[in-house]
């Protein structure tokens, strides 16, 4: 009996930060594999996010020479099934951004410099350790319903100077405000890429919680899902707002039999992200809301190979303040059972 594949959101993306949809990859190497008990489980999965859009407060603007930030970034994901109700998996994140960013640059007792940077930032983000308990299972000859709930938390091992830098710019420029004055702590930026957007880690012990629903009506299926990421104060203070994410969506069997299946399934998303704190203040530059549709395709081959690819379009963004937003989210990926 196959299983029904409830796979990829893409979180490295609606905000640029260090998160990357944990949950995400993790559930994709559990769930688009055929039942099997125990054994190690071995993905890899890619996904890639241009935020060449930039908007102002949820409207696209037109500007000659934007700033922007292409997004890269590799899963591994190495996963072992206790049993069939119990599994865990460790997901590491290699991150590669291309960026080009025009910001002013403050000094203690010097006027702000107007300076463009371009360059590239890669390496290894915040891993993140998951747990999966299999909830409720119930299965007929032409029917199949299960739930599984996900947990676990991430650590703190991405590089983060790009946060303390964030942080020491806006130190630097709270010194020029009047005491008493009420600010943005991001006021010192004016460019639509902070910081924050290229940092590979956060800092900071986050918690990551998640709930699936799967159900097959012989050919056809529905797939839910529903992630919630908890996050602490991490580099010099600086917190990424907190998170939820709801995906979904109807899909059909196009091939099923006892060596192959390949699936289409038409996934809605909708990701919420709360805004950062930075220096005790809550930013009004960051955070958004954000709607996607997309087609996601499966395959499995036999007991031991699967792969998938989807898209997400987006069919509204509102962001809070001056922010460059996903074109779209494009992934992929590869699993092996062992």
């Amino acid at each position: 009996m196959i299983k029904i594949n409830l796979f990829t959101l893409a979180w490295l993306g609606v905000t640029l930060n260090a998160n990357s949809c944990d949950l995400c990859a993790v559930y994709r190497a559990e769930e688009t594999k055929t039942e099997g008990g125990q054994g190690l489980i071995v993905s890899l999965a890619e996904q890639y996010i241009p935020y060449r859009t930039v908007q102002f407060e949820g409207n696209e603007l037109q500007l000659a020479n934007p700033d922007y930030v292409d997004s890269s970034v590799t899963h591994l994901v190495v996963g072992y099934d206790f049993s069939r109700r119990f599994g865990i998996s460790l997901n590491v994140p290699f991150h590669h951004l291309k960026f080009r960013r025009t910001d002013l640059r403050y000094s203690l007792g010097a006027p702000a410099v107007l300076t463009t940077e371009t360059g590239t930032e890669s390496g290894v983000g915040d891993i993140a350790l998951i747990g999966r308990m299999l909830l409720f299972e119930r299965a007929t000859t032409n029917s199949r319903l299960v739930a599984n709930l996900l947990a676990g938390i991430k650590f703190p091992t991405g590089d983060t100077d790009r946060l303390a830098d964030e942080v020491s710019q806006a130190e630097i420029y709270n010194t020029f405000v009047p005491p008493g004055t009420p600010h943005d702590p991001l006021g010192h930026s004016v460019t639509s890429v902070h910081q924050h957007s290229l940092t590979r880690g956060s800092g900071s012990f986050d918690g990551i919680f998640g709930i699936t629903v799967n159900g097959r009506w012989k050919r056809g299926f529905l797939a839910g899902q529903f992630q919630y990421y908890l996050r602490t104060v991490g580099e010099s203070d600086f917190q990424f707002g907190d998170e939820w994410i709801a995906s979904g969506g109807p899909g059909v069997f196009l091939v099923s039999n006892s060596k192959m299946s390949f699936s289409a399934q038409a996934n809605v998303i909708y990701d919420v992200m709360g805004r950062d704190e930075i220096l005790g203040q809550r930013s009004d530059r960051t955070g958004m809301k954000a709607l996607y549709l997309g087609p996601l395709l499966n395959l499995t081959v036999g007991q031991q190979f699967s792969a998938n690819v989807g898209v997400d379009l987006p069919l509204r963004i509102e962001n809070n303040g001056f922010q460059n937003v996903p074109d779209y989210r494009l992934q992929g990926g590869l699993s092996w059972r062992f």
